[in-house]
Parts: C-alpha cells; structure tokens; sequence
C-alpha cells in the first residue's frame, strides 16, 4: 500500500496569503505546503482523504487520474472546496464517485453543494455525479483496504480520522476519545495533525501532537496539517526519534 501526501498545510496553505514571514519568504521547497489531504493506493484501487481547495493543482502535480472512494473527514472549506474537480473524474473514468463521511459532514455538503446534492437541477456546467454514504461504526474494504473510521474530537466537532490497515490518518484533531485510542493500538505509522506551537481552540498544537504520540506509541508520526510557524530544517532538528515533518508529494510504502 502506498499513501501519497497531497498536501501538508493548514487551512491558509504555505505559504499564507500576505504574509512575510520567514516561512513564507522562505525558498526551501519543503516550506511549501498545500491544503491537507493524502491519497492511499493498494493494487488497482485508489482513496483521496478530502477533496482539498488545491485538488486540481494536487492532481496536476502527481498525475492522478482515477479515483475509486472518497472519505471526507469534515465539510470544513480546506477540506471539501475542491470537490467539483471530481466531475472531470466522473467524465473520463465514466462512473460515479462513492463518497463517505459521518452525518454531519453529509448534512453539511448537502446543504453548501446543493446544485450537486440537491434536487434542483443547475443548468450549465457540468455536476459531479457523487454517491453520498453515510460512515457507520465498522471496518469497511474499499478494494482490498481495509478502512476503519475514527470519532475524532475538532473543538466542539466529532469529525473522521481513519484507520487504514496499521496506519492512521488523524488530522484537525483537538482531543482524541478513550473508545478512539483503543483502536489507534499498534499502529506502524501514525499521521497526525500539530498545527503550530501556541494552544488552539480546535487542533493540537506540537506539544499536544507529541504527548498523544508517547501516549499512542506508534512505531513511525508523520506530522501534517501545519501552519506558516514551522520552518521544516529548523523544527526537524528539535523532533524526538520516529517523529517527523510531512511533506507535500512524501510517498510512504507499508
């Protein structure tokens, strides 16, 4: 199996939008980050988490050209705004697209992507041809990935990390539930969000990350939705053994 980081950055990207800090200034390419979303592939079939605000440039980038599941964490803008791009899957793979999130995510796309969802037809344009389901308590097999969705605290939200296969995908992540850390046992690689390194009402900051991860104890972290305050050389030289920085194009083999 291998996941693809299609992007690593908070919600602003990096760099952010009139800023000129260091980061931002920065000509490190590895300072250079894309909305958050990762894409799993095992033989033939293939998983985008979220459809980020950059899925077309994420696409462009890495060659996707077929997507067979889509899981959505939260109906958050950085982690759905890309989703009319899914119609020009829908038009070259000619299938319609399953896609998966908990109750109030599906509620939420209904309601923002009405022209797709809705029943009112929009005249112009094409329309993404989407399946919505909604995400029970239970290990699904898209393929053959074995998938496992995760309650997952966001400030006042429960949002959907995931469990793929001894993998976990953890992002926007605030607090993480007792009945949750039961199923992130064993893991061989965690990647987990740690936004900057002041508190934050609705994500860990690196402190945060770091204690979930002595608490977890995975063998590999891979931090990612991170924000304009990490300079990738500096932060990697301070980050405790098997703990590292994302980065936007990283593949991973498990």
């Amino acid at each position: 199996m291998e996941i693809l980081f299609l992007g690593t950055g908070t919600s602003t990207g990096v760099p952010s939008l009139c800023c000129n800090c260091e980061v931002c200034l920065s000509k490190d390419p590895r300072n250079k980050r894309l909305r958050s979303s990762i894409l799993v592939r095992q033989n033939d079939h293939t998983i985008l988490i979220d459809t980020s605000t950059d899925l077309r440039q994420q696409c462009l980038l890495y060659g996707i050209q077929k997507i067979d599941t889509i899981l959505y964490t939260h109906h958050h803008a950085d982690h759905v705004h890309g989703i009319d791009e899914l119609r020009s899957f829908n038009f070259f793979n000619k299938t319609a697209l399953p896609v998966y999130g908990n109750a109030q995510t599906l509620r939420h796309l209904n309601k923002n992507f009405s022209y797709i969802f809705g029943e009112a037809e929009q005249i112009g344009g094409g329309i993404p041809q989407l399946i919505p389901t909604q995400l029970e308590d239970k290990t699904y097999n898209f393929g053959d990935i074995p998938v496992t969705p995760l309650d997952i605290e966001h400030g006042k939200l429960i949002i959907n990390g995931f469990r793929i296969k001894d993998c976990a995908y953890v992002t926007d992540c605030s607090g993480i539930p007792d009945n949750t850390r039961e199923k992130l046992k064993g893991l061989k690689i965690l990647i987990l969000n740690a936004l900057g390194f002041k508190p934050h009402p609705t994500h860990f900051n690196l402190s945060q990350a770091l204690e979930a991860v002595k608490d977890l104890k995975p063998e590999r972290t891979i931090l990612t939705h991170i924000n304009h305050h990490y300079d990738h050389e500096k932060v990697s030289q301070d980050l405790p053994e098997g703990v590292e920085l994302a980065l936007d194009g990283m593949r991973i083999q498990t």
